[in-house]
């Protein structure tokens, strides 16, 4: 029967006997990516307990699926202060400092020797995909003794067998990866978008490398206006200096797309340089640019190929179509909790104002940490990218000082948990607000001390 997809009986439920009791009780991190390691390693630094459920396979099952991706950012943005103080413990070599990491080197020299390190392997739980998340005994409407109550995480392994773990706290640093925006102009699927997914690529494909069999010499569409659709067409153009006949077609919502190629004065050398060889290309004429473009259907042609459709204009017809069009969190398992959420973004509210992208366009946001990602949940807290529901701007460094300021916090150091710790790197590009919410965006929320990214290098060196 379990092949046709029965539910598991109550036998196969592992309900592990912890107390319930809230000093005892561990605190739950949902991911074992970046962030979710790094608050492991800021709970283990503080001797709190805490268990960690990953939903892949092994640690950072997100960051595989973009391996071949080099940030652009260094290894001193890449690794958490209190990780790389676990790892040298054991022996571990930081790489250099002020080198480009690719996805694959960064689970190999990072996540994988962190969640293999012995103060966090105990506590790893892989191939468990959480499915709920409620306050033990009680449901969403209940007031009473509610925030005595322990939270409840169900999950599901590999296999579909069920298990349940109490906790006193829980931070969602699941990410945003798994689930990318659809092509649809409207946030809702193109019609004829899911009959065409066998040649639809959502994220950043391997252009150079796994896939590039798949859109050498052939007509591949880009729809987006990021920092992923910029690093994918400009591996494209590298594809068709070998590939001579592949054509590549820029698809952007916006008539006005000058602020995707950035700042030359980025401190981000590497992400101000991505957008400059991204504004060479678009004058290039190697691409086609169409702006505005406003995706509303996708068919298949009697050749095959896609008529990508739009209201205002003529079709446009593609072998390939990739979809680059951010992503969005995965709010479907916190139903019976109680969340304050920015209504357009899905952001923790006091974070929106602070990464709407209809405000500035600055790559930078000032330090935030418990306070403005608590949830009236008590005890419950997105990080990391998915603290950022819709927007696009989040760096590492950003989620490492939100989960630093958390574990102050369940600590019960609200002074720490309170202070800054960071300063982050501009971009010189604040768009699109007054000129005094352009300034406000990216200065420091609250006062303290102040790591620097330098700090940061001298920490991983």
């Amino acid at each position: 029967m379990s092949c046709c997809g029965s539910r598991p009986t109550a036998a196969a439920i592992e309900t592990p006997k912890e107390s319930t009791a809230a000093a005892v009780l561990p605190v739950a991190i949902i991911g074992a990516g970046p962030i979710g390691l790094a608050a492991a390693a800021e709970l283990a630094a503080r001797s709190l307990p805490f268990q960690i459920l990953e939903a892949g396979p092994g640690p950072g099952a997100s960051v595989r699926a973009w391996s071949h991706v080099q940030f652009f950012s260094p290894w001193s943005y890449a690794v958490s202060r209190p990780a790389a103080a676990l790892l040298q413990q054991s022996g571990w070599r930081a790489p250099d400092p002020q080198s480009y990491p690719t996805g694959k080197e960064l689970m190999e020299r990072y996540l994988e020797p962190l969640a293999a390190h012995p103060a966090i392997a105990p506590h790893l739980r892989t191939n468990r995909r959480v499915t709920a998340i409620a306050r033990t005994g009680t449901g969403k409407v209940r007031d009473g003794g509610r925030e005595a109550r322990p939270f409840e995480i169900r999950s599901v392994d590999a296999v579909g067998r069920e298990a349940r773990l109490l906790a006193r706290a829980v931070i969602d640093a699941s990410g945003t990866w798994t689930r990318p925006n659809p092509a649809g102009a409207s946030g809702l699927p193109a019609l004829g978008e899911a009959a065409a997914a066998e040649r639809l690529r959502y994220g950043i494909p391997d252009v150079l490398g796994a896939e590039r069999s798949r859109y050498q010499n052939r007509r591949v569409a880009v729809l987006g206006g990021g920092h992923s659709a910029a690093g994918t067409l400009i591996d494209l153009a590298k594809l068709a200096e070998a590939a001579p006949r592949t054509e590549i077609v820029w698809l952007l919502r916006r008539r006005d797309f000058s602020t995707v190629f950035g700042s030359e004065n980025d401190q981000l050398a590497e992400r101000g340089a991505l957008g400059q060889r991204l504004k060479a290309l678009s004058e290039s004429g190697r691409l086609e640019i169409v702006a505005p473009f406003a995706l509303e259907s996708i068919e298949r042609g009697a050749d095959g190929r896609l008529q990508l459709g739009s209201e205002s204009r003529e079709n446009i017809v593609a072998d390939e179509l990739i979809v680059a069009t951010g992503f969005r969190p995965d709010l479907s398992f916190l139903g019976e909790l109680r969340l304050d959420l920015d209504p357009a973004l899905e952001c923790p509210r006091a974070l929106g104002p602070l990464i709407d992208p209809n405000l500035h366009s600055c790559g930078t946001v000032r330090p935030h940490g418990a306070r403005e990602l608590q949830q009236p949940e008590s005890g419950f807290y997105l990080a990391g990218m998915k603290a950022y529901g819709r927007a696009p701007t989040f760096l590492l460094l950003t989620g490492y000082e939100q989960v630093r300021s958390i574990a102050a916090a369940l600590a019960g150091d609200q002074a720490a948990a309170d202070r800054v710790e960071l300063v982050l790197p501009e971009t010189g590009v604040c768009s699109g607000a007054p000129e005094s919410t352009a300034a406000a965006c990216c200065g420091p929320a609250r006062g303290g001390n102040q790591v620097t990214p330098a700090r940061v290098a001298e920490a991983v060196a």
